[in-house]
């Protein structure tokens, strides 16, 4: 332990406990998250490839997916790899700066894929309820502008919170109950009064998260009204049809999300940790995983050019820069 003065204490290094009560259990966990991580960076890297090269998907709707789609690569691989070295080769040790990297990594992208599923929300809205306007709502220009503002909305809501992480005295020991350093599990280790960590956690997840999801329920509002109102069966079909993707990815997404704050709040005595780390782990790797399955099955024009890719079929002229 180095002391830097009478009141702060700062550990050189945590030890990441794994997930406790299942240490025997730690190889054959980690196969399904190997895997599962596999799948998210090849399929994320696919999609972006698809995006980057493929003129037919140069618009609004791709350029969002690809936001999610390095969001979801930079939100797995914070944490994935530490993991499975933590499985396998037993490497528990992490460096206090370190921890605090990753603790910022994984918070911010985590409130970052929160903002872009929003913001595919708005564009969902406008495609379907101002279908004429579409292209010249959502230009090239407010598309950088708007993904940049969630980019920085996530980095300064968080970046707080390290610093009052890092000033924390602690004295309770350095071993961190997890396979990653959460924010709420290395402040328990502190001697010192957290609520600030406690309060400041809870107002940035209700900044990022509440104000996201509250986005997203009034533009499907809005897009359900749009759809109900018009009189063609196979219109409202087609319309509903370029959500589902979406859809799925919201459920991903905020499901586990909701587990693991509630678990935090609310249910530490009643649920195991090693169910409540697990979600979490989850958490960080089903939305990477699954995104670009689904979007990959359900939208037609990623499809298309899969097909034409591996037929070998592809036209030449997709190939430009």
């Amino acid at each position: 332990m180095i002391i830097l003065n009478q009141t702060y204490v700062t550990p050189a290094s945590f030890i990441l406990n794994g997930i406790p009560g299942l240490e025997d259990l730690h190889l054959w966990i980690s196969f399904p998250f190997c895997t599962m991580y596999v799948v998210a960076m090849v399929g994320n890297c696919g999609l972006l490839y698809l995006i980057r090269y493929e003129d037919s998907l140069h618009r609004s709707m791709y350029y969002f997916l690809a936001m999610l789609s390095l969001t979801d690569l930079v939100m797995c691989s914070s944490t994935i790899p530490k993991t499975l070295c933590i499985f396998w080769f037993h490497l528990k040790e992490i460096s206090f700066e370190e921890c605090l990297v990753q603790m910022f990594f994984i918070h911010t992208f985590t409130g970052m894929e929160s903002g872009v599923l929003m913001l595919m929300a708005l564009d969902r809205y406008v495609a379907i309820c101002y279908p004429l306007r579409y292209s010249s709502i959502l230009t090239n220009s407010v598309i950088t502008k708007i993904g940049l503002a969630t980019f920085l909305r996530a980095v300064l809501l968080i970046i707080p919170l390290i610093f009052i992480t890092k000033r924390l005295p602690y004295c309770k020991g350095n071993i961190i109950q997890h396979t990653y350093c959460d924010q709420l599990s290395v402040a328990k280790l502190s001697c010192g009064n957290i609520k600030t960590n406690v309060i400041y956690g809870l107002t940035a997840a209700f900044l990022i998260g509440g104000f996201d999801i509250l986005c997203i329920a009034v533009s499907y509002t809005m897009i359900l009204r749009a759809v109900v109102s018009l009189s063609s069966a196979d219109a409202r079909q087609k319309a509903f049809s370029t959500c589902t993707a979406h859809i799925f990815a919201i459920v991903f997404s905020y499901s586990p999300a909701f587990f693991c704050f509630f678990f935090n709040r609310f249910g530490s005595h009643t649920i195991p940790p090693s169910c409540h780390i697990i979600v979490a782990n989850i958490y960080l790797l089903l939305p990477p995983t699954m995104n670009p399955i689904v979007y990959g099955v359900k939208t037609k024009q990623i499809r298309d050019c899969v097909v034409r890719i591996l037929s070998g079929s592809k036209d030449t002229q997709s190939h430009k820069t």
